[in-house]
This record gives C-alpha cells, structure tokens and sequence, in this order.
C-alpha cells in the first residue's frame, strides 16, 4: 500500500502499485483500469499525484488512454508477419481474432498524378477509392484507405458490403484477379487528427504509417493502399535470409 512518508516519491509508489496489480492479474491486457478520481480515493492520494503517476505509465507503453473510454492496460501486440501477403482478416483470424470493419466512405475518383503514378495509369484514370476502420475483436487497430484501378474490378463499390467482405477475398473469387506480390514501406510517425479521432488516440500518438502496391501475376499495379496502424497495439515482424 501506499506509504504517505516514505522515501519513495507518492508517484512512484502509484505506478508500482498499478504495475503490481498487471502482474498479478487484478488488472489484465486490454482491461480498463479504475479512474484517477477511484485510485486517489482508493489510495488516499491527490488525484494530481494519480494523474503524474497514470502519464508515466502511458509514456511507457504500460497504459493507453481511449478517449471518452478510460485508461486501459495496453494489450499484448498484435504482431504481422511480412514474409506472406495476407489481408488484414486473413492476419486477424491467423491470431485468433475476430476481424471487421467500419466503412467511412466508398467511392469513384479520378487519379491524381502521384496515385496515377503508383498504379501506372493516367492522371484521371477512374479509382475506387474505399476507406476503412479496421477492428480486431470490435477494437479499432488501423485506418485503411485502398485506392484500386476500376477497370479491374468493376462495380467493387455497389456490388459488394466492405464492412462484412474481405478485399482481398472479393479480389480474388469474384473477380479472378491473382494477387501475386506487394512492394510495401512502413515508418513510424505521430497520428493526424483524423487518425487520432478515429482509432481513439491523442493527437500525434504514435502510428506505423504503411504504404504498400499490390501486384497481380502479370505484374499489373492493383490497389495503392495507406494505412495508420495503431503504435501501441500493433507490431511488424520480418523474418531476414542470409543470401
């Protein structure tokens, strides 16, 4: 318990009585712990020395902070395999999750000069242009915009329910398309507004910003897709050959 007059600073003593209760389970992975009002109360404390304590454990990845929801002890990362080309369902099911969607918008685009670029076609080359949520077990992991050359797969946007419909399955069985490799970047970068409101994260929190070309087997450029996954809930893991 907290100790008022002992050696170790109050703040000090919150945060390893919050990381004692994760090791021994009163508080588990994903879970929402009590609010800064419940600890001081709870500890006998200011609720300015919870808040110190709460912010230290944030900035060290123990806790994450969803706003209008709590602070919750951060889960274990979800962690991607890039050896295979896979979709964000096909990942999600592989770990045991259930995966799923909140569609912010569906629609027809001319091409800009630099989408026209990647997807090798012509500057006003129609897209479809499908921007995502994308959820593991209800929570939102990442923001996912796809920008697909129409003429590939016509009618993708009235056709077919992306909040209940993988891509990639679609691409495959409905329009026969091989995926046959991606060229893929990821950086780390703080999140913008739109992100950070979506995903549930401050401002300029952490994301790994991902760009990737997906290719069909004769090498024609398919989708150009961006995406912000959430820093603190998602990891990419590389398996390196010698040669």
């Amino acid at each position: 318990m907290i100790k008022l007059t002992g050696a170790m600073p109050l703040y000090e003593q919150i945060k390893a009585y919050i990381l004692q209760g994760i090791q021994d389970g009163r508080y588990r992975p994903g879970e929402r712990i009590p609010s800064e009002r419940e600890l001081a109360d709870l500890l006998g404390v200011s609720r300015l020395t919870v808040h110190h304590a709460i912010k230290g454990l944030q900035q060290a990845g123990v806790l994450v902070a969803q706003v209008g929801r709590g602070t919750f002890v951060s889960p274990r990362p979800l962690s991607q395999q890039l050896e295979a080309l896979t979709s964000f369902s096909e990942d999600m099911r592989s770990r045991g999750n259930t995966p799923g969607s909140r569609v912010l918008s569906a629609k027809i685009c001319p091409a800009s000069e630099d989408l026209a670029r990647f997807l090798d076609v012509r500057p006003g080359t129609q897209l479809a242009v499908l921007q995502r949520v994308r959820l593991a077990d209800d929570q939102p992991m990442a923001l996912e915009t796809s920008h697909l050359v129409a003429a590939h797969c016509p009618q993708l946007i009235e056709r077919f329910d992306f909040e209940r419909d993988s891509l990639y399955r679609v691409l495959r069985q409905e329009y026969n398309l091989v995926l046959a490799h991606a060229a893929q970047t990821i950086a780390a970068r703080g999140a913008t507004r739109e992100e950070a409101s979506v995903l549930g994260l401050k401002p300029n929190a952490p994301v790994l910003h991902m760009t990737r070309v997906l290719y069909t087997a004769d090498d024609r450029p398919l989708e150009y897709v961006i995406s912000a996954y959430r820093g603190d809930l998602y990891t990419f893991h590389v398996v390196l050959r010698q040669v």
